[in-house]
């Protein structure tokens, strides 16, 4: 989870998904916000500590944690000098996962495929959208990372993502490069708060509406794949927060002539979709 929320487009949702841990994982989120606070209002502390499922959260965020801070820098590295091997890569395993997940549902008719539809339309549009910007004040700040967290419990749509369209990204950054404390506190106060509401309704749509609920995010992560597309002509391009000029606008693009390049980027979309068919076989065992 935590190497899938460090590529754009990838989201960490999508692996706790397909490794079968992603109910599990929304419940345990909604009865920490829940329970937890009310206890610890009664001074009830005992109580309050045994409500937290350590044995599940802890490995879950020690290993998004170690994945983020040892990978970061190689991934980077990865995206910056081979593009399109990394996109190959997570497009065969996004594609996978999509039909993966698509497959809990049992008995597909065609108010679910509907259902399917819109969620591919909608993932499908959310990637395509040009960087806006956003006026640099508290509430927004808050409002920005509730939606950064939503997106990152969402299979197939990344956080960071989000915070770029709507023109936090490079904000965000440059408040944690400055240690603006202000800024940072506030945009973790608005994913706590995002984070605590959005698994609730998760949670009561896998409850209420299992199969809908599935058909959608499903859908969402088939229109994200068109984020991660190997071949891209660059549109339009801008400045980061580092100075470096990096795309903006991409358009997908089928690459120009079959050469090494292309067969090795065909076989790590193969070798994606060769993991998750691996990670739903060690699920059975």
């Amino acid at each position: 989870m935590g190497m899938a929320d460090l590529i754009p487009g990838v989201s960490g949702g999508t692996v706790a998904f397909i490794s079968g841990i992603y109910e599990e994982l929304l419940e345990s989120i909604k009865n920490v916000s829940t329970n937890v606070p009310s206890l610890l209002l009664k001074r009830k502390f005992t109580e309050a500590f045994k409500a937290v499922p350590y044995e599940f959260l802890i490995p879950i965020f020690i290993g998004i944690f170690a994945a983020i801070i040892s990978l970061s820098r190689l991934l980077s590295s990865l995206i910056q000098n081979y593009p399109t091997f990394v996109w190959s890569f997570f497009f065969g395993l996004v594609l996978a996962s999509t039909g993966l997940v698509a497959g809990r549902i049992k008995s597909w008719n065609l108010k679910y495929l509907i259902y399917f539809i819109v969620g591919s339309l909608i993932g499908y549009i959310i990637v395509g959208q040009v960087p806006g910007t956003t006026p640099e004040t508290l509430p927004m700040f808050f409002l920005s990372g509730a939606l950064a967290i939503i997106a990152m419990i969402l299979p197939g749509i990344s956080g960071s993502f989000i915070l770029l369209i709507i023109g936090k990204y490079a904000q965000v950054l440059e408040a944690v490069k400055e240690l603006n404390l202000v800024v940072l506190l506030t945009v973790m106060a608005g994913a706590v708060f995002g984070l605590a509401i959005f698994s609730r309704v998760l949670s009561w749509l896998f409850a209420k509406h299992h199969n809908i609920s599935v058909a959608i995010l499903s859908g969402f992560m088939l229109g994200s794949v068109r984020k991660l597309w190997p071949w891209k002509e660059v549109i339009l391009t801008r400045m980061n927060s580092h100075g470096e000029i990096v795309p903006l606008i991409e358009k997908n693009i089928l690459p120009n002539s079959f050469g090494s390049e292309v067969l090795f980027a065909i076989v790590l979309m193969i070798v994606g979709v060769g993991i998750i068919v691996w990670i739903d076989r060690l699920k059975l065992d």
